[in-house]
């Protein structure tokens, strides 16, 4: 055991890791570490089972992990889609469930039969151009937003924007609309491509471990 490299983890911030820490305690993959709220380490550490874990802001996750700075990352699917790096996606976690969508007022589903240019206000810009170039075959004009995209069509800024739907709530307050739906989202689990040969033991373990628990939710 002492000769064994310490496989890290690089969990996307927030509700992501929460769910992620919960799915592996439950494959008895733990770190106590992790559960002191006032801790400020960046690193966390479990000796026995040699791993490490950290904590990054997702659009980083995929970044740390096809560097290998991270042998295995738990991120949204939205994030693998907008970052395009290289990794396996071994994993469907199964939380985190949304979808990525075109929305807008009503009046903008006409905009989107007869393929004219339109604004598109995203986050997601790369997934915004795949979508309406590759998909739809329709010529746009993105921009880029980082806050409330909402706001685009609202004040003029954007014909429609591309955006996660989780309820719907906040757009329908808002007047606006799912008018048509990208892909659906949800957490995933990908692992660094060196990783997967020189630790292929070690990490298809802990993927069919937690395919086993998955699945036995999904039938419970």
């Amino acid at each position: 055991m002492s000769d064994e490299k310490y496989l890290t983890f690089a969990l996307g911030k927030g509700r992501l890791a929460e769910k992620t820490l919960e799915l592996m305690e439950k494959i008895g993959i733990t770190c106590t570490e992790m559960k002191d709220k006032g801790t400020r380490k960046l690193i966390f550490v479990n000796d026995d089972l040699k791993l490490k874990f950290f904590l990054a802001k997702g659009p980083d996750v995929p970044t740390y992990v096809e560097y290998g700075a991270a042998d295995i990352g738990v991120v949204g699917k939205d994030t693998l889609l907008e970052e395009q790096r290289r990794a396996y996606e071994v994993l469907d976690l199964g939380f985190g469930k949304c979808r990525m969508c075109v929305c807008g007022p009503a009046k903008a589903r006409e905009l989107l039969q007869h393929h004219e240019m339109i604004r598109v206000a995203s986050k997601y810009p790369v997934i915004a151009k795949d979508y309406f170039y590759n998909k739809k075959h329709q010529t746009v004009d993105i921009i880029k937003l980082n806050g409330s995209v909402e706001l685009g069509p609202i004040v003029g800024l954007s014909d429609v924007i591309v955006d996660i739907v989780e309820t719907g709530s906040t757009l329908r307050e808002n007047g606006l609309e799912v008018l048509e739906e990208i892909c659906p989202l949800s957490a995933r689990m990908i692992v660094n491509q060196v990783s997967m040969q020189m630790e292929a033991k070690r990490i298809n373990e802990i993927i069919s471990k937690l395919k086993e628990v998955l699945n036995m939710e999904k039938n419970s």
